[in-house]
């Protein structure tokens, strides 16, 4: 009989320190199983305090590209555009593979193991970034490499834009690509992936309706929970009070409820099984 397994990943570990407290409230008393860590963040050592205090948060590493400091050069800037980003680096102003090394040893140094990777504003979506993670991937052992390609929304919030919709359906143009050059490194993905067109407006409605609608296999569900005080608020985002919304939606009472009710299993990417991957 076929199953319906759930991660719930989020995003941004070590942004500021009421994210990392937001992240870990919303694993110990709500759905979320997993985040990924940034080895830039302003807040990285008090996540790493974190991971240890929480064992049961699985965790992995959040590339960064855009945004911040390099790891690999201490206090120079990494661009703060994905367009910025993309003009760097085909003018050779920036090792992609090394900076992303950097961040993985940085994490790697701190004691922790990452499972899983993904990417900070998706940017493996383009060749050269996505070759550095596949290849990061395969020589440190990570099995999983997040797929961001949205799985079709059920009666969706009004509010989300024609275009960030529109983006999320071109940007399923490159998923052949991607799927090929992840398989030849020996990554993984989970078969289906939610959370880019609702980032930052669901709440747990928005949630009960995906998991009412949760596919058969394997599926990753990005989020970005967090508390907001003066840190976050001062931070350069546009997710702020939304975390807070988003920790609520992770940890509403109806929310686990439903889990348990439609028989999904939530899992962290280590126990995630290994069954045949889908295109």
């Amino acid at each position: 009989m076929p199953e319906k397994w759930l991660t719930v990943n989020a995003d941004d570990f070590g942004f500021t320190r009421d994210v990392n407290a937001g992240i870990v409230a919303a694993h110990m008393r709500g759905i979320l199983t997993s985040t990924t860590l940034m080895a830039n963040g302003d807040a990285f050592d008090d996540a790493v305090a974190l991971a240890r205090a929480t064992p049961s948060l699985d965790i992995g590493v959040h590339f960064v590209l855009v945004g911040g400091s390099s790891v690999l050069q201490p206090g120079r800037p990494l661009p703060a555009t994905v367009a910025g980003l993309l003009r760097a680096s085909a003018l050779g102003r920036i090792r992609i593979y090394d900076e992303l090394k950097a961040q993985l040893e940085r994490i790697r140094n701190a004691g922790i193991r990452p499972t899983h990777a993904d990417t900070h504003k998706h940017t493996h979506l383009f060749p050269p970034v996505l070759d550095a993670v596949a290849r990061l991937s395969a020589e440190y052992g990570i099995q999983w490499v997040r797929r961001p390609f949205d799985l079709p929304l059920h009666g969706s919030p009004a509010e989300v834009p024609w275009s960030v919709r529109l983006t999320s359906r071109t940007l399923a143009s490159v998923r052949a690509h991607f799927h090929r050059k992840l398989t030849q490194h020996g990554c993984r993905t989970t078969d289906w992936f939610s959370g880019f067109q609702i980032t930052g407006r669901f709440q747990a409605a928005d949630v009960l309706r995906l998991l009412r609608h949760l596919p058969d296999g394997t599926t990753e569900f990005m989020v970005h929970p967090g508390f907001c005080t003066a840190e976050l608020r001062a931070a350069r985002t546009r997710l702020k009070e939304s975390r807070v919304a988003e920790l609520n939606a992770l940890t509403d009472p109806a929310v686990a409820a439903a889990v348990k009710e439609l028989g999904i299993r939530l899992a962290a990417y280590p126990a995630l099984p290994a069954g045949p991957q889908r295109p």
